[in-house]
């Protein structure tokens, strides 16, 4: 996934996925968030790997969508799955929160209405994943897939017909995940993060559900 440039030097606009190994702050790292129009993910995992089943998770989460006095929780969520210079500032994550089409997804804990993660996508022909952020004690527990369907069923409700996202190339974890949905590596971006590593663009088309 890509985003617009906004000039700070760090990456793309994408999609960035916190919830496997810790994508950025180590080699694998499946944050996408780059100057431009990139995304990411954060999927680190677990000490001790949460064995969930699909239902357990829907079940134990309320996806919907987000409110105005959230944003500070999502930017510290934001801050807590992503390093320095990976994870967004407040102006970035607002500007991507709030671009036209674009729409933000939290993981509400039904037992005492925290969040645990959240989704920013944006609408289009073809979709863009922005960022998946899950907190450390949720990842590996299926919540991540939860809101990546989610917003996947939002895009194609809304009329797009695929949906894009880019992921550092040493980030096995998050291409591992991405893959695992149906997406497929279509070009690499060179440099496309600010430390210099390469980006593979990820594509999924919409028009049957994985």
């Amino acid at each position: 996934m890509l985003r617009p440039n906004l000039g700070t030097g760090k990456r793309a606009i994408g999609p960035q996925l916190n919830f496997f190994p810790n994508f950025g702050a180590q080699p694998v790292e499946n944050r996408l968030r780059i100057t431009g129009n990139g995304s990411r993910a954060n999927l680190l995992p677990r000490t001790t790997p949460v064995r969930a089943s699909r239902y357990n998770v829907a079940v134990a989460f309320l996806i919907r969508d987000s409110r105005p006095e959230e944003f500070e929780t999502l930017w510290r969520i934001d801050q807590e799955c992503f390093p320095p210079g990976i994870a967004y500032s407040q102006q970035e994550l607002r500007v991507y929160m709030r671009r036209r089409a674009s729409f933000t997804l939290v993981a509400a804990r039904r037992a005492d209405r925290g969040i645990s993660g959240f989704i920013v996508a944006c609408g289009g022909v073809t979709g863009h994943i922005i960022t998946i952020d899950v907190v450390p004690e949720a990842r590996r527990s299926g919540l991540g897939s939860l809101l990546l369907r989610a917003a996947e069923e939002r895009l194609r409700a809304a009329g797009s017909q695929a949906v894009g996202l880019e992921t550092a190339v040493d980030n096995t974890g998050a291409l591992s995940f991405y893959k695992r949905h149906g997406y497929s590596v279509v070009s690499t971006h060179a440099r496309y993060y600010s430390n210099g590593v390469d980006a593979l663009v990820l594509r999924k088309e919409l028009g049957t559900v994985s």
